[in-house]
């Protein structure tokens, strides 16, 4: 005789197992920037536009409620010149990456270990990296033509993301090393493609000075308490560089940045080392 209350008791036991692991697979995707980006969009007053985040889903309600949002505008009269942060110690290892599609922006995604920063003594491992255009910080209101995001996980999932600013000029080396990725990238379908080994110290800072400040990721679910540092020198890149990673992205947007958030009462630094 088939004893149905064992096998009612092991179904259950099996949907339960299911749900647990799909669950924790949601909370860690609710952590990171969303990937899929037909769920949101930039477009001013449009449903899915940045100004209707945090209504889109109940685990958005930060890109809407918080008091810590990125990006905002680095303007002097806020800033507090200090010299006891430290240099940004850098220690990265060349790895082997991924160019991403992720249809609201292009992402370079490391594979294996791509080292560390050391923020305030804590260390934070180089996950990815990926570039909005216009660029989403600005300084004494002044928007540049593109702007790179470092993003770092540290423990306990914190997070601390390095940004670098471009201004119309000169290429920059490091996107150059990437164009023919990038033009293969906006003719795939799948949109993803390994590009070998990347060496994250290529990319040029060329300044110890950065603004330092608490805010969130800048796409949803706009998870707060992120460590940002903003580098003071504004680099150069080509037009041709920047409408590049526009083309690649399969959005036909102009732009994905997100719009200035209000600094509330948090403190902005500006790291300016005693010479």
């Amino acid at each position: 005789m088939v004893n149905y209350s064992s096998i009612s008791c092991i179904f259950f036991v099996a949907l339960f197992s299911i749900f647990t692991i799909v669950s924790i697979s949601s909370a860690a995707s609710s952590h990171g920037e969303v990937e899929d980006e037909r769920e949101f969009n930039y477009k001013k007053n449009d449903e899915k536009g940045p100004e209707r985040w945090g209504e889109l889903k109940p685990e958005w309600e930060m890109c809407g409620k918080g008091e810590m949002q990125s990006p905002i505008d680095l303007m002097n009269e806020r800033v507090n010149i200090v010299s006891h942060l430290g240099r940004l110690n850098r220690d990265y290892n060349p790895s082997n990456a991924t160019l991403k599609n992720r249809g609201h922006d292009i992402m370079l995604k490391f594979e294996d270990g791509a080292g560390t920063i050391k923020i305030n003594g804590f260390e934070y491992e180089l996950q990815q990296l990926h570039w909005h255009s216009p660029s989403e910080h600005t300084i004494n209101g002044r928007r540049f033509a593109l702007e790179l995001h470092m993003v770092h996980e540290g423990r306990n999932r914190r997070m601390a993301v390095v940004t670098v600013l471009y201004k119309i000029g000169r290429a920059d080396t490091f996107i150059r090393s990437l164009e023919k990725e990038l033009e293969g990238i906006a003719e795939m379908e799948e949109a993803e493609k390994n590009v070998g080994m990347i060496d994250p110290t290529k990319i040029k800072i060329g300044s110890r000075k950065y603004y330092r400040y608490t805010g969130s990721l800048t796409t949803p679910p706009c998870t707060q308490n992120v460590t940002w540092s903003v580098v003071r020198k504004v680099r150069t890149v080509t037009r041709k560089q920047v409408k590049l990673l526009r083309v690649a992205v399969h959005d036909d947007a102009n732009s994905n940045a997100r719009p200035v958030q209000p600094t509330n009462k948090r403190i902005v630094h500006l790291y300016r080392p005693i010479v």
